[in-house]
């Protein structure tokens, strides 16, 4: 640690850093923060011994720039600052491009499959800065406002975090529920959410997802559908509206204050949706004689896992819509899919954390043939 190094950047990893590696040290890799893939960068290692794989580094100096190379915004957006933001120091549609390579390696490596990969941009932020709605600070130990750094408990004073609204909200354990409305197409829904539950906190996610998810299995009247990771009903509002009254959802979630909430706010639609609160497996297991046409899985990070895929696709769905915060586990899953005759059949990826290395995905997968 504290060692310099000169490295050239070559690629992009899961995470948001630069890979090189170190000439001196027999090859040995180097995952670099505040580099492009491309430059010649002098670099700090910031964790990493002789006995270790890899090392991890911060690039101190730029011996040979990237023409996608910006200025940061955020004056402590660089080494040794807030660990908050990966590519400040990149022009946004290369920020895409780079998530978007992140995508296509992850299911290339994973799943075996070369997809072509766009990250769109949704409205909502300016210029990728002032989008989170919500935001968490932690505190200096003079009681100041702070980010922590990259890896670390270390609390670096934010006054002004550029990346969050201006009205942005700190979540409070135990205050009153917020009101969200979303509007897709000709509807409009509004969701109760818990002051400290889980919503998208780009303005323009839950327009962008719902939208995606409802072109990609394309609801018909009369349809099954299972809303899987349901959270406070924000699919299932929507696709409980397209499959009509002659259809019907379950939507199960595993928070019980988010279940109780996706219960108010599908109230309307009782006589064809269900709320059911438990563990996914478990109630795909308790409901494994119901019918099912259409299923969506949104999970965290982690995925769904096998026993989840394998259960959705012992159902045979005609179509899965899988919206994802993290591509490595989209694509573990992918391939858990494919085991079991589902195939992707399309994906969409947005750019729903600018500045950051996350990235959101909607995949279609369908039975082969």
């Amino acid at each position: 640690m504290g060692e310099r190094f000169e490295v050239e950047a070559t690629g992009i990893a899961h995470g948001g850093a630069a890979v090189a590696r170190v000439a001196e040290e027999g090859g040995r890799v180097v995952f670099v923060r505040h580099a492009i893939p491309g430059e010649r960068v002098v670099v700090e290692v910031t964790e990493g011994g002789d006995d270790d794989r890899f090392w991890r580094a911060d690039a101190v100096e730029v011996l040979r720039a990237s023409p996608d190379r910006v200025a940061a915004p955020c004056p402590v957006a660089g080494p040794g600052g807030c660990g908050g933001c990966d590519f400040q120091h990149v022009a946004l549609d290369r920020q895409r491009a780079l998530k978007a390579e992140v995508v296509a390696e992850q299911l290339r490596r994973l799943a075996g499959l070369e997809v072509p990969v766009t990250v769109e941009p949704v409205p909502g932020d300016e210029g990728g800065l002032r989008w989170r709605t919500r935001v968490r600070f932690a505190r200096t130990p003079d009681g100041e406002r702070g980010m922590r750094r990259h890896r670390s408990h270390d609390v670096v004073p934010v006054d002004d975090c550029l990346i969050a609204r201006t009205d942005a909200r700190e979540p409070v354990p135990g205050a009153a529920p917020l009101r969200e409305t979303v509007t897709v197409g000709a509807t409009t829904a509004s969701f109760t959410v818990a002051a400290d539950g889980f919503w998208q906190v780009h303005p323009g996610a839950p327009e962008a997802l719902v939208a995606a998810v409802l072109e990609a299995c394309r609801p018909r009247s009369g349809e099954r559908v299972l809303d899987l990771y349901a959270g406070v009903g924000l699919f299932a509002r929507f696709l409980g509206e397209a499959v009509g009254a002659a259809g019907t959802v379950l939507a199960v979630e595993g928070d019980p204050t988010a279940a109780q909430h996706a219960a108010d706010n599908l109230a309307d639609l009782a006589a064809r949706a269900e709320v059911v609160s438990g563990a996914v497996h478990d109630v795909l297991d308790e409901r494994s004689a119901d019918p099912v046409d259409l299923v969506v899985l949104d999970p965290p990070r982690e995925g769904a896992r096998r026993p989840v895929v394998e259960q959705v696709a012992a159902r045979r769905p005609r179509a899965v819509a899988y919206v994802a915060c993290d591509p490595a586990a989209l694509a573990r899953d992918v391939a858990i899919f494919a085991e079991h005759g589902y195939a992707l059949s399309s994906l969409r990826a947005f750019d729903l954390f600018p500045m950051t290395h996350h990235v959101e995905c909607v995949a279609l997968l369908e039975p082969r043939g």
